[in-house]
Formats: structure tokens, sequence, C-alpha cells
């Protein structure tokens, strides 16, 4: 295929801003055949080049418009051996992308997913049929954790506890699981509703597991939220940016926290 190289104009965008945005065309090109093999970012004149190896302009262009909406403003063709001959790289720049904020090592974006009334489930089916939908929602999380560079801490019983290291990617995953679980249901005699709960902060990490205040508010979350719905915190709503997507924020009187805690209920069908 031949390879382009595009250019955005991005005044008063910072790096963080564009690592998280290649970070978004890396999680969706292999769906449209496209290789996104790194980009540069220069943050006085605002503007970033991407280098991507995909069979026409047009391709390229889609994947940014899916990933993220930062069209290019032009793309030329190029021959790789000029280019690395004189920038002299064409991996990505994982230094750079290592300054976001989101990719810090402490802060932490966890997510809890929680299958409404599994007890009832079993209760029902039996534990043969109640097993394999629970195993059809650790499919359907997983998937969908993997595209947008989750890490499972681990397994509650009916439900997943997973981290992120970008907030942006918690809150597209959240949506993504909804929505699979949506498709699912359309076509299944036994429906799973799900909810979700997210918060995000410094978790204290021990022995691969996750605690703290961040951990606590997010399970709180899950537990507060109704049937098919995601509920996060406000400190995930400032983080997330795209305020568009988050209704009826409210206070919830949630075990463990001395005052009402404000969350927003995240849309997802659209």
């Amino acid at each position: 295929m031949p390879i382009f190289m595009d250019r955005h104009d991005l005044a008063g965008a910072s790096a963080a801003d564009v690592a998280e945005a290649h970070l978004k065309d890396l999680n969706i090109q292999d769906q449209y055949g496209v290789k996104f093999l790194t980009y540069w970012f220069d943050h006085r004149r605002g503007t970033t080049f991407c280098l991507i190896d995909a069979p026409d302009v047009e391709t390229a262009q889609c994947v940014h418009r899916e990933a993220h909406g930062f069209i290019a403003g032009e793309v030329v063709e190029v021959a790789l051996s000029a280019v690395e001959a004189f920038l002299g790289r064409i991996q990505d720049p994982t230094a750079a992308v290592a300054t976001s904020r989101d990719m810090d090592a402490g802060h932490r974006a966890v997510l809890f997913t929680d299958i409404v009334g599994s007890t009832e489930m079993t209760s029902r089916l039996g534990d043969r049929m109640a097993t394999e939908l629970v195993r059809a929602h650790d499919a359907l999380v997983r998937g969908c954790l993997g595209r947008r560079s989750g890490r499972e801490v681990k397994h509650t019983g009916d439900g997943i506890m997973a981290a992120f290291s970008s907030t942006v990617f918690a809150v597209d995953c959240a949506i993504d699981i909804q929505r699979e679980f949506h498709h699912f249901n359309l076509g299944s005699s036994e429906p799973i509703h799900i909810r979700i709960g997210l918060d995000c902060g410094e978790p204290v990490e021990d022995s691969n597991d996750l605690f703290g205040k961040t951990v606590q508010l997010a399970a709180r979350l899950c537990a507060a939220a109704s049937s098919d719905q995601i509920l996060i915190s406000e400190n995930v709503c400032q983080e997330y940016g795209k305020t568009s997507v988050f209704t009826n924020g409210s206070h919830h009187r949630l075990k463990g926290f001395a005052k009402p805690v404000l969350a927003y209920r995240c849309e997802w069908l659209n």
C-alpha cells in the first residue's frame, strides 16, 4: 500500500491531546486496513503530521473522522525511505505518548460492570444456563476492553472491574459495552442487562488489584445505576470533556460516603 503523510492544524492542542487522538486512531485502524506508523507534533506552530500506510487518502481520512474528528487539511503520498532518511524514525513516539496526564502511572479510570438481576437469573434458569450467560457477558466486556486499551483487574462473579490509563477510553468503552449488549439482546431469547459505574483518580495498586476511594466510588455508582445505565462521577465528566453525552446530573447517597455524591448519566443509545 502507498504511504501518506497528512497535516493537521490544531492550534491550542496539547501534546496530551495529540497523543490521545493518535491512540484512538490505533484503536480502530485494523477495521479499515490502515496502519498509523507514527506522528510528529509541533506545539509552537500547533501542527501535527501523521505517517500512514493506507490504501488511499479517503480511507486514512475516514479513520481520523471516526476516531476523533480531527480531519487533515492536507495529505500527500511520500516515499517511506525518504521519510526515514530525513526524519530518522518511523515508529511511534512512546515517550511523547507517556507525557499525557491520562497516561500518568498513578492516574486511572476505574470501571465496574454488573449483571442486573443475576441472583434471580440463576434461580430461574439454573446454574448451568446462568453460567453461560455470565460467560457471554465476560466475552462482550473483554472484547470492548481490548479495543479501548482497558485492563481487566478482576472478575466479581456477576461483573468485571477494569482500569484504564485514559479516562476518555474508559467512557468510550462503557458506551461500547452497553451498545454491544443492546445488539446482543435484540437477537437473544435470554437478554442480559447490565449497569456500569465509573470514577477516576489515583487508586492504590497492590498485588495486581486496585484499592481506595476511586475504586469504592466506581463500585457504588455501578450499584446505584439502573438497568442499561452508565453512571459516571463528576471527575470523569470533567476529564472526558464532551459533556453533551452526560445528562441528569444529580446527587446520590452512596454507602460509605458521608455526603451525597454528584453523578451523571451517560447517554449511549444514539
